[in-house]
């Protein structure tokens, strides 16, 4: 009975492994509740799904669309990329160890150190205090 619908598809979608994916996930949706684009006759879902791919009621292109959406883990949203801001250090100690500054054009800039005054800066940090809680 479906057979020939699946003929009737064929010219709209060429390949059949991908008309059996889209038509697949069609009867999927109407099983979940979707709208149908044409009358059911008494048939199941997925007949129903061949003969709206048939009419012509739902594009192929939407369907696939549909079903990549419905299949990825990781929906990449475009986000509008970051400014660069300039660090602002409010130590002395954190601006001896990433000396900075900044050019006519407000692009910041850094100046290279060598490993002695990397180390000296380092020196003249202070290590982390330790509180009473930590020991119990």
């Amino acid at each position: 009975m479906a057979r020939v619908t699946v003929e009737d598809c064929i010219d709209k979608v060429e390949n059949r492994f991908e008309l059996v994916l889209l038509a697949g996930h069609r009867a999927r949706l109407l099983s979940s509740g979707a709208p149908l684009t044409i009358d059911r006759d008494r048939d199941k879902n997925p007949v129903v799904a061949l003969r709206e791919i048939a009419d012509e009621t739902i594009t192929p292109d939407d369907l696939k669309e549909q079903l990549i959406h419905s299949l990825q883990k990781y929906v990449e949203v475009d986000e509008p990329e970051a400014e660069t801001v300039p660090l602002l250090s409010s130590s002395p100690a954190a601006a001896a160890v990433a000396p900075q500054s900044t050019s006519e054009d407000g692009e910041v800039q850094f100046d290279r150190m060598s490993e002695e005054d990397l180390l000296r800066g380092l020196e003249n940090l202070a290590p982390p205090t330790e509180t009473d809680d930590e020991g119990d």
